[in-house]
Protein backbone atom coordinates (compact mmCIF):
# COMPACT_ATOMS: atom_id res chain seq x y z
CA UNK A 1 0.00 0.00 0.00
CA UNK A 2 1.21 3.48 -0.90
CA UNK A 3 -0.37 6.73 0.25
CA UNK A 4 -1.33 9.25 -2.40
CA UNK A 5 0.15 12.33 -0.78
CA UNK A 6 -2.04 15.27 -1.72
CA UNK A 7 -0.11 17.60 0.54
CA UNK A 8 3.14 16.94 -1.33
CA UNK A 9 1.59 17.22 -4.80
CA UNK A 10 -0.30 20.39 -3.89
CA UNK A 11 2.91 21.94 -2.58
CA UNK A 12 4.63 21.17 -5.90
CA UNK A 13 1.77 22.81 -7.79
CA UNK A 14 1.95 25.91 -5.59
CA UNK A 15 5.69 26.16 -6.23
CA UNK A 16 5.13 25.89 -9.98
CA UNK A 17 2.48 28.61 -9.91
CA UNK A 18 4.57 30.85 -7.65
CA UNK A 19 7.37 30.74 -10.23
CA UNK A 20 4.97 31.94 -12.93
CA UNK A 21 3.57 34.67 -10.69
CA UNK A 22 7.08 35.92 -9.98
CA UNK A 23 7.71 36.20 -13.73
CA UNK A 24 4.50 38.20 -14.19
CA UNK A 25 5.57 40.63 -11.49
CA UNK A 26 9.06 40.91 -12.96
CA UNK A 27 7.44 42.04 -16.22
CA UNK A 28 5.53 44.73 -14.35
CA UNK A 29 2.19 42.92 -14.46
CA UNK A 30 -0.12 42.55 -11.51
CA UNK A 31 -0.56 39.22 -9.75
CA UNK A 32 -3.60 37.00 -10.35
CA UNK A 33 -6.50 37.91 -8.05
CA UNK A 34 -8.87 35.39 -6.44
CA UNK A 35 -11.88 36.55 -4.42
CA UNK A 36 -14.00 34.46 -2.06
CA UNK A 37 -17.51 35.18 -0.83
CA UNK A 38 -18.37 33.67 2.54
CA UNK A 39 -21.92 34.00 3.84
CA UNK A 40 -22.41 33.38 7.55
CA UNK A 41 -20.17 31.75 10.13
CA UNK A 42 -20.16 28.03 9.37
CA UNK A 43 -16.98 26.74 11.01
CA UNK A 44 -15.93 24.35 8.25
CA UNK A 45 -16.52 26.98 5.56
CA UNK A 46 -14.58 29.62 7.46
CA UNK A 47 -11.66 27.24 7.91
CA UNK A 48 -11.66 26.21 4.28
CA UNK A 49 -11.83 29.78 2.94
CA UNK A 50 -9.05 30.73 5.36
CA UNK A 51 -6.82 28.03 3.88
CA UNK A 52 -7.53 29.33 0.38
CA UNK A 53 -6.52 32.83 1.42
CA UNK A 54 -3.27 31.49 2.92
CA UNK A 55 -2.57 29.56 -0.29
CA UNK A 56 -2.89 32.82 -2.24
CA UNK A 57 -0.48 34.59 0.09
CA UNK A 58 2.06 31.77 -0.24
CA UNK A 59 2.24 31.88 -4.04
CA UNK A 60 1.92 35.64 -4.50
CA UNK A 61 -1.71 35.87 -5.62
CA UNK A 62 -3.83 38.82 -4.58
CA UNK A 63 -6.88 37.70 -2.63
CA UNK A 64 -10.07 39.27 -1.32
CA UNK A 65 -12.49 37.86 1.22
CA UNK A 66 -16.04 39.17 1.32
CA UNK A 67 -17.51 37.94 4.60
CA UNK A 68 -21.23 38.64 4.49
CA UNK A 69 -23.84 38.38 7.22
CA UNK A 70 -25.83 35.12 7.21
CA UNK A 71 -29.03 37.20 7.10
CA UNK A 72 -28.12 38.91 3.84
CA UNK A 73 -30.99 39.04 1.36
CA UNK A 74 -30.67 36.95 -1.75
CA UNK A 75 -30.98 40.06 -3.93
CA UNK A 76 -28.11 41.74 -2.07
CA UNK A 77 -25.88 38.69 -2.52
CA UNK A 78 -26.66 38.63 -6.24
CA UNK A 79 -25.77 42.33 -6.40
CA UNK A 80 -22.38 41.56 -4.81
CA UNK A 81 -21.81 38.89 -7.44
CA UNK A 82 -22.60 41.42 -10.17
CA UNK A 83 -19.95 43.72 -8.69
CA UNK A 84 -17.36 40.94 -8.80
CA UNK A 85 -18.32 40.06 -12.37
CA UNK A 86 -17.70 43.68 -13.39
CA UNK A 87 -14.40 44.12 -11.53
CA UNK A 88 -11.60 43.67 -14.08
CA UNK A 89 -8.98 43.42 -11.33
CA UNK A 90 -10.56 40.18 -10.06
CA UNK A 91 -9.77 37.23 -12.31
CA UNK A 92 -11.88 34.62 -10.60
CA UNK A 93 -14.07 34.20 -7.54
CA UNK A 94 -15.93 31.58 -5.59
CA UNK A 95 -19.07 31.66 -3.48
CA UNK A 96 -18.42 29.21 -0.67
CA UNK A 97 -21.09 26.55 -0.29
CA UNK A 98 -23.31 25.69 1.47
CA UNK A 99 -25.34 28.89 1.63
CA UNK A 100 -28.12 29.70 4.12
CA UNK A 101 -31.31 27.82 3.24
CA UNK A 102 -33.22 30.97 2.29
CA UNK A 103 -30.80 31.59 -0.61
CA UNK A 104 -31.26 29.64 -3.84
CA UNK A 105 -27.83 28.18 -4.67
CA UNK A 106 -28.83 27.64 -8.30
CA UNK A 107 -29.58 31.35 -8.74
CA UNK A 108 -26.19 32.19 -7.25
CA UNK A 109 -24.33 29.78 -9.53
CA UNK A 110 -26.17 31.09 -12.59
CA UNK A 111 -25.26 34.68 -11.64
CA UNK A 112 -21.49 34.06 -11.81
CA UNK A 113 -19.75 35.04 -15.05
CA UNK A 114 -18.49 31.74 -16.54
CA UNK A 115 -15.14 33.39 -17.31
CA UNK A 116 -14.68 33.98 -13.57
CA UNK A 117 -16.23 30.71 -12.40
CA UNK A 118 -13.04 29.13 -11.06
CA UNK A 119 -15.13 26.63 -9.07
CA UNK A 120 -16.36 25.23 -12.40
CA UNK A 121 -20.01 25.08 -11.34
CA UNK A 122 -21.69 27.21 -14.03
CA UNK A 123 -23.71 25.42 -16.74
CA UNK A 124 -21.43 26.78 -19.48
CA UNK A 125 -18.33 25.28 -17.87
CA UNK A 126 -20.08 21.99 -17.10
CA UNK A 127 -21.36 21.81 -20.67
CA UNK A 128 -17.90 22.52 -22.10
CA UNK A 129 -16.48 19.78 -19.87
CA UNK A 130 -19.02 17.30 -21.25
CA UNK A 131 -18.18 18.28 -24.83
CA UNK A 132 -14.42 18.25 -24.28
CA UNK A 133 -14.11 21.99 -24.87
CA UNK A 134 -11.87 24.26 -22.75
CA UNK A 135 -13.50 24.87 -19.39
CA UNK A 136 -12.93 25.58 -15.75
CA UNK A 137 -13.26 22.12 -14.27
CA UNK A 138 -14.70 21.57 -10.81
CA UNK A 139 -11.76 21.73 -8.42
CA UNK A 140 -12.15 18.42 -6.57
CA UNK A 141 -12.37 16.06 -9.57
CA UNK A 142 -9.71 18.07 -11.40
CA UNK A 143 -7.46 17.76 -8.34
CA UNK A 144 -8.01 14.01 -8.25
CA UNK A 145 -7.07 13.73 -11.92
CA UNK A 146 -3.88 15.69 -11.20
CA UNK A 147 -3.10 13.34 -8.30
CA UNK A 148 -3.49 10.32 -10.59
CA UNK A 149 -1.30 12.00 -13.20
CA UNK A 150 1.51 12.85 -10.81
CA UNK A 151 1.61 9.31 -9.42
CA UNK A 152 1.58 7.81 -12.95
CA UNK A 153 -1.48 5.70 -12.16
CA UNK A 154 -2.77 4.01 -15.30
CA UNK A 155 -6.44 4.68 -15.99
CA UNK A 156 -6.65 3.62 -19.64
CA UNK A 157 -8.65 0.44 -19.99
CA UNK A 158 -9.30 0.24 -16.26
CA UNK A 159 -12.69 -0.10 -14.62
CA UNK A 160 -13.34 2.96 -12.48
CA UNK A 161 -16.27 3.14 -10.09
CA UNK A 162 -17.32 6.58 -8.90
CA UNK A 163 -19.52 6.24 -5.82
CA UNK A 164 -21.67 9.37 -5.52
CA UNK A 165 -23.33 11.40 -8.29
CA UNK A 166 -23.16 15.02 -7.11
CA UNK A 167 -22.79 17.82 -9.65
CA UNK A 168 -19.65 18.98 -7.85
CA UNK A 169 -17.70 15.71 -7.60
CA UNK A 170 -19.25 12.47 -8.82
CA UNK A 171 -20.68 13.42 -12.20
CA UNK A 172 -17.70 15.49 -13.47
CA UNK A 173 -15.35 12.83 -12.07
CA UNK A 174 -17.03 10.17 -14.20
CA UNK A 175 -16.78 12.39 -17.29
CA UNK A 176 -13.08 13.13 -16.75
CA UNK A 177 -12.16 9.47 -16.25
CA UNK A 178 -14.02 8.35 -19.37
CA UNK A 179 -12.96 10.99 -21.89
CA UNK A 180 -10.16 10.52 -24.43
CA UNK A 181 -7.24 11.96 -22.45
CA UNK A 182 -4.49 10.96 -20.06
CA UNK A 183 -5.49 10.26 -17.35
CA UNK A 184 -8.74 9.00 -18.82
CA UNK A 185 -9.87 6.37 -21.32
CA UNK A 186 -11.35 4.32 -18.49
CA UNK A 187 -14.57 2.37 -18.41
CA UNK A 188 -16.62 4.15 -15.76
CA UNK A 189 -19.53 3.09 -13.58
CA UNK A 190 -21.29 5.92 -11.76
CA UNK A 191 -22.81 4.26 -8.69
CA UNK A 192 -25.09 5.68 -6.02
CA UNK A 193 -27.59 4.81 -3.30
CA UNK A 194 -30.00 3.15 -5.79
CA UNK A 195 -27.35 0.96 -7.41
CA UNK A 196 -28.27 -2.72 -7.22
CA UNK A 197 -25.57 -5.00 -5.75
CA UNK A 198 -23.49 -1.96 -4.76
CA UNK A 199 -20.92 -4.03 -2.86
CA UNK A 200 -20.20 -6.17 -5.90
CA UNK A 201 -20.02 -3.13 -8.19
CA UNK A 202 -17.47 -1.44 -5.93
CA UNK A 203 -15.46 -4.65 -5.61
CA UNK A 204 -15.10 -4.80 -9.40
CA UNK A 205 -13.28 -1.45 -9.50
CA UNK A 206 -9.63 -1.08 -10.39
CA UNK A 207 -10.00 2.54 -9.26
CA UNK A 208 -12.65 3.47 -6.70
CA UNK A 209 -13.53 7.13 -6.07
CA UNK A 210 -15.77 7.56 -3.04
CA UNK A 211 -17.82 10.73 -2.50
CA UNK A 212 -21.00 9.78 -0.64
CA UNK A 213 -20.70 11.85 2.54
CA UNK A 214 -21.25 8.84 4.81
CA UNK A 215 -18.52 8.07 7.33
CA UNK A 216 -16.59 4.85 6.72
CA UNK A 217 -19.24 3.68 4.26
CA UNK A 218 -16.80 1.68 2.14
CA UNK A 219 -15.57 -1.34 4.02
CA UNK A 220 -12.87 -3.88 3.21
CA UNK A 221 -15.29 -6.36 1.64
CA UNK A 222 -16.22 -3.69 -0.96
CA UNK A 223 -12.65 -3.27 -2.25
CA UNK A 224 -10.73 -5.43 -4.72
CA UNK A 225 -7.17 -6.51 -3.92
CA UNK A 226 -4.73 -4.04 -5.47
CA UNK A 227 -7.32 -1.36 -6.14
CA UNK A 228 -6.63 2.38 -6.10
CA UNK A 229 -8.97 4.07 -3.62
CA UNK A 230 -9.66 7.83 -3.59
CA UNK A 231 -11.58 9.03 -0.53
CA UNK A 232 -13.25 12.41 -1.08
CA UNK A 233 -15.24 12.42 2.16
CA UNK A 234 -14.33 14.32 5.28
CA UNK A 235 -16.66 14.48 8.26
CA UNK A 236 -15.86 15.85 11.71
CA UNK A 237 -16.91 13.46 14.48
CA UNK A 238 -16.61 13.75 18.25
CA UNK A 239 -13.57 12.16 19.85
CA UNK A 240 -13.05 12.83 23.56
CA UNK A 241 -9.63 11.16 23.46
CA UNK A 242 -8.25 14.07 21.43
CA UNK A 243 -7.40 17.51 22.69
CA UNK A 244 -9.49 19.10 19.94
CA UNK A 245 -12.48 16.99 20.92
CA UNK A 246 -12.97 15.72 17.36
CA UNK A 247 -11.34 13.87 14.48
CA UNK A 248 -11.89 13.83 10.73
CA UNK A 249 -13.31 10.66 9.22
CA UNK A 250 -13.56 9.80 5.54
CA UNK A 251 -16.10 7.85 3.50
CA UNK A 252 -13.71 4.87 3.51
CA UNK A 253 -12.90 2.67 6.51
CA UNK A 254 -9.21 3.48 6.04
CA UNK A 255 -7.71 1.26 8.75
CA UNK A 256 -9.38 -1.88 7.41
CA UNK A 257 -9.20 -1.04 3.69
CA UNK A 258 -5.63 0.25 3.31
CA UNK A 259 -3.86 -3.12 3.28
CA UNK A 260 -5.93 -4.26 0.27
CA UNK A 261 -4.94 -1.25 -1.86
CA UNK A 262 -2.07 -0.48 -4.17
CA UNK A 263 -2.71 3.25 -3.58
CA UNK A 264 -5.05 5.07 -1.23
CA UNK A 265 -5.66 8.61 0.00
CA UNK A 266 -5.91 9.49 3.65
CA UNK A 267 -8.77 11.66 4.89
CA UNK A 268 -6.41 14.52 5.74
CA UNK A 269 -3.65 15.37 3.28
CA UNK A 270 -5.29 13.58 0.38
CA UNK A 271 -7.99 15.11 -1.80
CA UNK A 272 -8.49 18.35 0.17
CA UNK A 273 -5.11 19.95 -0.63
CA UNK A 274 -5.48 18.97 -4.28
CA UNK A 275 -8.88 20.66 -4.44
CA UNK A 276 -7.34 23.91 -3.22
CA UNK A 277 -4.40 23.57 -5.62
CA UNK A 278 -6.80 23.02 -8.52
CA UNK A 279 -8.63 26.22 -7.58
CA UNK A 280 -5.33 28.10 -7.86
CA UNK A 281 -4.69 26.53 -11.27
CA UNK A 282 -8.12 27.66 -12.45
CA UNK A 283 -7.45 31.17 -11.17
CA UNK A 284 -4.15 31.30 -13.05
CA UNK A 285 -5.99 30.20 -16.18
CA UNK A 286 -8.61 32.92 -15.65
CA UNK A 287 -5.84 35.48 -15.18
CA UNK A 288 -4.22 34.52 -18.46
CA UNK A 289 -7.54 34.82 -20.26
CA UNK A 290 -8.16 38.17 -18.61
CA UNK A 291 -4.71 39.44 -19.59
CA UNK A 292 -5.14 38.50 -23.23
CA UNK A 293 -3.96 35.99 -25.79
CA UNK A 294 -0.26 36.58 -25.02
CA UNK A 295 -0.61 34.57 -21.82
CA UNK A 296 -3.05 31.90 -22.94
Amino acid sequence: MKLLDGNYCAQQIRLEIATQVASFKAEGRRAPHLAAVLVGNDGASRNYVGMKVRDCEEIGFNSSLLHLNENIAEADLLAKIDELNADNDIDGFIVQLPLPKKIDEKKVILAINPRKDVDGFCPENVGNLCLGFPAFISATPNGIMELLRRYDITTEGKHCVVLGRSNIVGTPMAILLSRNASPGNATVTLAHSRTVNLKEVCRSADILVVAVGKTEFVTADMVKEGAVVIDVGQTRVSDTSRKSGFRNVGDVDFDNVKDKCSFITYVTGGVGPMTRASLLQNTLKAYRQNQGAHYV
